[in-house]
């Protein structure tokens, strides 16, 4: 099947096959899955016009609702950050879609870019796992994962309690800071400093296409101390929300660079993010289930690979 805005041949069996496989796994740690969407897009299949950055957020719009969808079910949407990394993101991906369009049109440049940020967002998190902090007990992320192996010897109200601690609860919403409780333990976060992180995660990711959720993600779990099952959901929104802000902005800025191809490739990215769709699903479905250091281990080979990858590249 050929695409005409990405000029490029491909089975329409491929787009959404590989886009489940990589959602799936990356959604259970509040990331879409577009980080390496764009690689596989740029590597494989020779797609590599300012327009593969506004298609992959494409993906993320046609992808992310079923994610969040499981999330909201669930009771782990914590709305006060989705809000707050929103306003923070929203601007600067606005401004990243300009860089990427006037100042790395070049894909080799953007390669460069593209796997320096990778490189970064995988040292951080592989740092943390591999120096865990002290703790007396087990953390959270543990005690949560755990609630599912002893669910179904618990009574009827036993359950109802733990249903209750799995939820996310709101304690207080400030300009300055959220405080909420997940699983019995209480979170305090800056919601100043998260916000100005957040814009700086706005213009990276308006650059790379991925609209700041696969980089925001990491950073709310290592730099902030967040559960990784508390703010998946939160993650994904703020994701959704700026993609649609990132894909219009590209769309209105084409006619304006008649010489270059920036709006996306719809037939592409609708069919990318079929397949985003059911994976993101079922990631969110069973992140419960799957251990965190688990999923914080599968982002990091997955940055650090694209990162390598890019950086050689460049390079050589």
């Amino acid at each position: 099947m050929y695409f005409p805005v990405a000029d490029l041949e491909v089975s329409p069996l491929v787009p959404p096959l590989v886009a489940f496989a990589i959602s799936f796994f990356t959604s259970m740690g509040g990331v879409s899955g577009a980080f390496l969407l764009l690689p596989f897009q740029v590597s494989v299949l020779g797609f590599t016009s300012p327009a593969v950055s506004s298609t992959n957020q494409l993906f993320n719009i046609v992808a992310i609702p079923s994610g969040v969808y499981r999330y909201l079910k669930e009771g782990r949407m914590l709305w006060p950050l989705t809000w707050v990394v929103i306003i923070g993101t929203l601007p600067g991906v606005l401004v990243g879609a300009i860089v990427r369009i006037k100042y790395l049109p070049d894909p080799k440049n953007f390669k460069l870019f593209a796997g320096l940020v990778l490189l970064y967002m995988g040292g951080r998190l592989l740092n943390d796992l591999a120096f865990p902090k002290k703790t007396n007990g087990p953390t959270t992320e543990e005690r949560f994962h755990q609630r599912g192996k002893k669910q179904p010897r618990t009574t009827g109200s036993e359950a109802a309690f733990c249903e209750h601690l799995a939820c996310v609860t709101v304690r207080q919403w400030t300009p300055t800071r959220i405080v909420y409780d997940f699983y019995g333990e209480t979170f305090t976060v800056n919601a100043v400093g998260l916000m100005a992180l957040s814009l700086v995660v706005g213009m990276v990711g308006g650059v790379y296409g991925i609209g700041g959720g696969a980089i925001i993600a990491p950073f709310l779990v290592s730099f902030f101390g967040m559960p990784v099952y508390a703010v998946a959901g939160a993650s994904l929104m703020g994701t959704f929300v700026t993609s649609v802000a990132g894909v219009a902005f590209y769309q209105i800025l084409a006619p304006y660079y008649p010489g270059m191809v920036i709006a996306p490739d719809w037939l592409l990215g609708f069919l990318f993010g079929i397949g985003g769709f059911a994976g993101m699903y079922c990631g969110a479905r069973l992140q419960k289930f799957v251990p965190a250091k688990f999923i914080k281990w599968i982002l990091v080979v997955c940055l650090l690979f694209t990162a390598g990858k890019y950086i050689w590249s460049f390079l050589f």
